[in-house]
């Protein structure tokens, strides 16, 4: 604990920046996937009441349903071309420009749905929800590349794994928000749906005060001074010649490299078995079954008998669960590494369905059996968070070195927003047809996973860049001898600081 207020004195600058970075980042697509929920109804009959206005019948039940389905998701298409470009307006504007930029985008799109119902147009619900799939889509890899950046590297993982947590957070916030007695009402779901303006404008006015990324003003402006002052700035006036250390070797491997495209890192065999990794971490993130789970809570608490105005507050209690998780995450990421929270968590969640898949095949024989599921539900939902949620951003950030980290983050975030539409679109069929037992196709994809962090995934606590690309060279050029990188760091460069 001692350790850590020292941390918190000294790095007071890193932490406050890691707040204004989050509650932009991470936070909105939280806060978007859970607040879309509350405004379903309202939304529907909204559409419903102005197509009789304009053409004199009501909509069809399957036409209102198509169309509701698409404002769901088009968020994920509008993530997906977003985080698409991420790679471009990064190397050319880098984080800070495009970060602010983004937030403006935001704040349109939200000031749009806002307009929506006084202007009888649930077309501009459509147009808002695409722009603030935009906005997401470009803001989540910033987010994480940012913290990546500027994080020393004694505390690199519980930096890297607060985006986690400020994803729970803004689940939780728009679960609260959510609520019929604040703005999930009848008359102000549109105040709602036009919330998400609120972060961006927090960190549009905040973010001019903090630094760029000391490694993209060193690297791609050149500046030392100013590389030098966010070093001072964010990590105080303490030595850091560690960090300075690690960046100088990576550095001198990087000269004169070029950050690469998608394509070029897709065609590099250097970063084969990286690539590897964070797709298959990326999709597990996807296909884990937290998503069947939290499906599955209000009709387990249903079966137990419970009021449906209780029902969302319980909901909203497995949500809270995953954010008090996360924070768990954030204090023994350090300890335990990242390599064990991955596949310890994924081998409990695996257990943790197969449980959840008896108590809800036996919840009709016993009254007790729904009270058991929800147990297992909300454990389930503490060791994501507590693990894998954390754990999986912190490896986004350490597996890549800068020429091949915005391409890395586009195509992880390419695979992340192809998950979501693919889960949205197939998933209502999945449980018609199976039902609770959707939870075994989870627990393979978890199995499975298991298997592959435990055979190919160094661990990366504690080490530098260079010394987890060493790692990964032995997959990536098993038969050939690659030679260490050296360790020397000329005095020239002793002004720059650590990815």
């Amino acid at each position: 604990m001692t350790g850590f207020l020292s941390d918190l004195v000294q790095y007071q600058g890193l932490f406050q920046m890691i707040s204004v970075l989050g509650i932009g980042g991470t936070f909105q697509i939280g806060f978007q996937i859970s607040s879309i929920t509350y405004m379903s109804q309202h939304v529907k009959a909204f559409i419903n009441e102005t197509w009789l206005e304009r053409y004199g019948y009501p909509l069809h039940q399957d036409n209102l349903l198509l169309l509701w389905s698409i404002i769901v998701s088009i968020f994920g298409i509008g993530g997906l071309l977003g985080s698409s470009g991420s790679r471009y307006l990064t190397a050319k504007y880098g984080k800070k420009k495009c970060l602010l930029c983004n937030n403006l985008l935001m704040i349109v799109a939200a000031s749009i749905m806002g307009c929506s119902k006084t202007a009888r147009s649930f077309e501009m619900i459509l147009i808002g929800r695409f722009m603030c799939g935009l906005s997401a889509g470009l803001c989540v890899p910033l987010h994480h590349q940012y913290v990546g950046e500027i994080s020393p590297q004694k505390i690199r993982g519980f930096a890297t794994s607060t985006a986690s947590f400020f994803w729970s957070l803004g689940k939780a916030i728009g679960q609260i928000t959510g609520q019929r007695e604040l703005l999930g009402s009848q008359a102000l779901w549109p105040m709602l749906m036009a919330s998400c303006g609120l972060p961006a404008l927090v960190q549009l006015v905040t973010l001019p005060f903090f630094p760029e990324s000391p490694p993209y003003l060193l690297m791609h402006k050149g500046d030392q001074e100013g590389c030098k002052k966010a070093i001072r700035q964010l990590w105080g006036e303490g030595h850091h010649q560690a960090e300075i250390d690690d960046i100088m070797r990576e550095k001198a491997t990087m000269k004169n490299i070029k950050i690469l495209s998608v394509l070029e890192l897709m065609k590099e065999p250097a970063f084969r078995w990286q690539l590897y990794m964070i797709v298959t971490l990326t999709a597990t993130i996807q296909l884990c079954g937290i998503t069947a789970v939290y499906f599955y809570t209000f009709e387990v608490l249903q079966a137990a008998g419970f009021d449906e105005r209780m029902i969302s507050y319980l909901t909203l209690s497995v949500g809270l669960s995953e954010l008090v998780a996360t924070v768990l995450c954030s204090s023994i990421i350090e300890r335990l590494g990242r390599k064990v929270l991955l596949r310890g968590g994924y081998s409990i969640m695996c257990s943790l369905l197969a449980g959840i898949t008896v108590t809800l095949s036996l919840q009709d024989w016993y009254f007790w059996m729904p009270y058991c599921s929800l147990c297992l539900i909300i454990l389930f939902v503490v060791v994501f968070g507590a693990g894998p949620a954390g754990a999986t951003v912190s490896i986004r950030s350490e597996i890549f070195q800068l020429s091949c980290r915005p391409p890395a983050f586009v195509i992880g975030a390419v695979v992340n927003w192809l998950g979501v539409f693919v889960i949205a679109t197939t998933f209502p069929f999945i449980v018609e047809r199976l039902k609770h037992f959707c939870f075994l196709i989870f627990m393979v994809v978890l199995f499975t996973s298991v298997i592959i962090i435990h055979l190919f995934l160094p661990e990366t606590k504690g080490k530098s860049i260079a010394e987890i690309t060493e790692e990964f060279n032995k997959l990536n050029f098993k038969k050939k001898h690659i030679p260490t990188i050296s360790k020397h760091v000329t005095e020239d460069y002793a002004f720059c600081t650590r990815l």
